[in-house]
């Protein structure tokens, strides 16, 4: 059975991309206890819900008191199976102790911006509108994209920019900003925009996105240490999940999809110790086996209707 969106929360509507491989790898049973720990709009928990009935139980997390809210009411239905927590991802082990859940068969991260919050202006992660610098997914944090902006150096902008954006023109845009705040704070997504547009030569311009998105990536990651956070629930998450139980991680762009694919194979190893001990001395024991050898791509199909998902990679591990 498919899972649609319920009218009195169109607004936060949400595609969720790759449900049935998500479904496939995360080997969903009745039973069984799994943990979508980027809850959003409640797509891929619906899914996860229906393929693992009648009696499977489903945590749903999420930072976003707003997708909280949503989900809440998309999936009131299910509400005897699923337990939605308000909180990161990041916090993933917490959470667990809290409900006293010492073991999962499945956890899913699905690393994608919503076009919900791309689509407030209030929040301030599009340069699409002329809104306040924000950009917290979690507004119970005080660091703001505006902090970031006027209150980081030249060199901090530039280490923000290439570590989270890959951005080729990085000191020029960091200049460019440092530049601007002598005459005033930059405060708005228009501002922002403007100003990395007119640092990038204009015969560089990209063709296929607008000249400020990787920017706006960048100051969106380094606002919510997004990086950090997927590293450690990676971690904490596989040290959850019971023998047999699987991983499966979206990821949308190359800095995430690296991490996912560097924490599968370091989970993956054994024996860290020299070549030349004669016997371990580090204990370390592998933790997981890897599923998807490359990474699991949408259909043609899938994309067609749903071009959000284009930049999508699925990756699936099982624990040892």
């Amino acid at each position: 059975m498919g899972f649609g969106p319920d009218r009195d929360v169109q607004d936060f509507t949400h595609t969720p991309v790759m449900p049935e491989e998500v479904v496939k790898f995360l080997e969903c049973k009745p039973d069984g206890i799994y943990i979508d720990g980027t809850l959003g709009g409640g797509g891929h928990t619906g899914e996860i819900l229906n393929a693992s009935a009648p009696t499977g139980r489903v945590i749903g997390m999420d930072w976003d008191e707003e997708a909280v809210s949503a989900a809440q009411k998309r999936l009131e239905r299910y509400s005897q199976r699923l337990t939605i927590v308000g909180e990161n991802f990041a916090h993933i082990k917490k959470a667990m102790e809290d409900l006293e859940i010492k073991g999962v068969d499945g956890i899913l991260l699905d690393l994608g911006m919503s076009s919900y919050h791309l689509g407030k202006p209030e929040r301030g992660f599009s340069f699409s509108f002329n809104a306040p610098l924000d950009m917290r997914m979690d507004r119970r944090q005080e660091k703001t994209a505006y902090d970031i902006i006027n209150n980081s150096s030249c060199r901090q902008m530039e280490d923000i920019l290439w570590k989270y954006g890959e951005e080729r023109w990085t000191k020029r845009i960091a200049r460019a900003i440092t530049t601007k705040r002598q005459h005033g704070h930059i405060s708005t997504t228009q501002e922002l925009s403007d100003i990395v547009s007119a640092a990038i030569p204009k015969k560089f311009h990209p063709k296929d996105i607008h000249p400020a998105t990787r920017t706006f990536q960048a100051i969106r990651i380094a606002v919510n240490d997004e990086l950090d956070n997927l590293k450690k629930s990676i971690d904490d998450g596989v040290d959850l999940l019971a023998r047999g139980g699987r991983m499966v991680v979206i990821s949308f762009h190359s800095l995430e999809d690296r991490i996912v694919k560097e924490s599968f194979r370091n989970l993956m190893r054994g024996c860290v110790c020299p070549d030349d001990f004669p016997q371990c001395a580090c204990g370390k024991k592998p933790k997981l086996k890897i599923i998807t050898k490359k990474p699991i791509v949408p259909s043609q199909e899938e994309v067609s209707k749903n071009p959000r998902a284009r930049s999508a990679k699925l990756r699936a591990a099982e624990r040892l």
